[in-house]
């Protein structure tokens, strides 16, 4: 049952979304003034809960922010905007700090991942991270004298009031605020074969394309190496980071298992069967990821547990500046529902926490620097966003902007009923190229011509930008 929500005249900040991106605006933002937060569902609903990751930070003794920065540059395939990457390397440290500071208690040593060259990712209680962090963040939140959070709260338009975005229109009527800020979650649970909680629709990127903002990279969607065959449930890479291997049939290593995620991704697409090998590993480190393959019948002490890429990650979403700024004044967008450029062509392993916490926080404290919003304000209902996507959609999905794909399945994609799908596939279509966690089939080589990102507009045409 959700909290009810007591409107106001005008709020100073809105947040809606309350997982780690959420939660870290509302913090920062909360130090100057009062701060409402929209959740749709449980505030342990997030997508920041199943995070097994760690956080990427450069804390350790043989480590630098500019080599951190080097690897996620070589990461993102020519297509990271390289000032957002140094400022969220830059950053990391101290977002580490401060999580150490609000209660956050982090495992002993650091780990590596696939694509860094250092061992520079934190984690806590194993693949248990984003859980911990989250738990801090909400006790916190809820602790705040100038912090109120609205459960069951689901946002169906955005407010505008001479062109300037002056709020949220809920489910329970209209909220005015001088800073609106999305952090809403990506769009992989489009796709069939998904990590992702089943909300992951992309419903923050609608919001904002029906208000004019722009959206960038959506044909950029990561896909996680190691899903459980059976039901989606990610292994986390810091398994493999900490020795799992992947075998083929005949019981042999294929692939580096610590190289970037679409280069893992498409090998183990390639070969009919796939095993992680999780027998040399410390199960104690991993207490709720094992006793979870235990329920799930199998016996990682045994034998190698089967595995399949599945769609992971959203590195597409509202475009904004390294401020969270979107393209609609007033209106901000934070964490996976944002495309800030800091990922490139494919994201580095456990830099979207880091993302999270970084501009978060810096989306946050920029909001509170709005004007604000002038009388009669117009709602932009969600127009078209319709039902969840049936299962029949989700297929197609997975089978035409998969891993592999081509101008033929893409091209069917364009009647999809969802538009979103539609705005996915026009994007795909546009990257006439391979890169990163794009891979055309028709079009196998990179293209320097492409090296920009493509935004879309009120239009819905692709357009090529060079960002800095």
């Amino acid at each position: 049952m959700g909290t009810k929500l007591e409107r106001h005249a005008c709020e100073d900040v809105v947040v809606v979304g309350a997982g780690i991106a959420g939660l870290t605006a509302a913090l920062a933002a909360a130090e100057h003034a009062p701060v409402l937060v929209l959740a749709k569902g449980p505030l342990d609903s997030s997508s920041s809960y199943a995070a097994q990751g760690g956080v990427a930070a450069a804390v350790g003794p043989d480590d630098d922010p500019s080599l951190h920065a080097a690897d996620t540059l070589a990461a993102g395939r020519g297509l990271c905007r390289a000032s957002a990457v140094e400022l969220l390397t830059a950053e990391a440290p101290a977002r580490i700090a401060s999580l150490r500071e609000l209660g956050v208690e982090f495992d002993e040593g650091l780990a590596r991942e696939g694509g860094h060259s250092r061992c520079r990712v934190v984690h806590a209680g194993g693949a248990e991270t984003g859980r911990r962090i989250a738990e801090v963040l909400t006790a916190r939140a809820r602790a705040h004298p100038r912090i109120r959070i609205a459960t069951g709260v689901r946002a169906q338009g955005l407010l505008l009031a001479a062109g300037r975005c002056a709020g949220v229109l809920t489910s329970a009527g209209p909220v005015g605020a001088r800073g609106t800020v999305l952090a809403t979650g990506g769009y992989a649970a489009l796709w069939e074969r998904t990590t992702n909680p089943r909300g992951n629709l992309g419903e923050g990127l609608v919001l904002a394309h029906h208000a004019g903002a722009a959206l960038a990279d959506l044909e950029l969607v990561q896909f996680h190496p190691t899903a459980l065959l059976d039901d989606g449930f990610l292994l986390s890479e810091a398994l493999r980071g900490a020795g799992a291997t992947l075998l083929d049939d005949e019981g042999r290593r294929f692939v580096d298992e610590l190289a970037p995620r679409d280069v893992v991704a498409r090998a183990i697409a390639a070969r009919v069967h796939t095993r992680l090998d999780l027998r040399e590993i410390d199960r104690g480190r991993y207490p709720g990821l094992m006793a979870t393959l235990e329920r799930a019948g199998y016996d990682p002490a045994d034998e190698p547990i089967p595995v399949s890429p599945a769609a992971h990650y959203a590195i597409g979403g509202i475009a904004t500046d390294l401020d969270g700024r979107t393209s609609v004044p007033g209106l901000y967008a934070a964490g996976e529902c944002a495309c800030t450029g800091v990922h490139g062509a494919n994201r580095l392993a456990s830099n979207s926490l880091l993302e999270c916490l970084v501009f978060g926080r810096r989306a946050a404290l920029a909001a509170l620097a709005e004007p604000e919003p002038e009388p009669g304000c117009t709602s932009v209902p969600l127009a078209g966003a319709g039902p969840p996507p049936a299962a029949s959609l989700r297929h197609s999905l997975w089978r035409d902007a998969g891993l592999i794909r081509s101008a033929n399945g893409l091209g069917r994609l364009l009647g999809a009923d969802s538009l979103l799908v539609r705005l996915i596939a026009r994007s795909a279509l546009a990257r006439t190229e391979s890169r990163g966690v794009h891979f055309r089939e028709d079009f196998p080589a990179e293209s320097e011509a492409l090296a920009g990102h493509l935004v879309v507009g009120p239009d819905a045409e692709p357009v090529l930008e060079r960002w800095s």
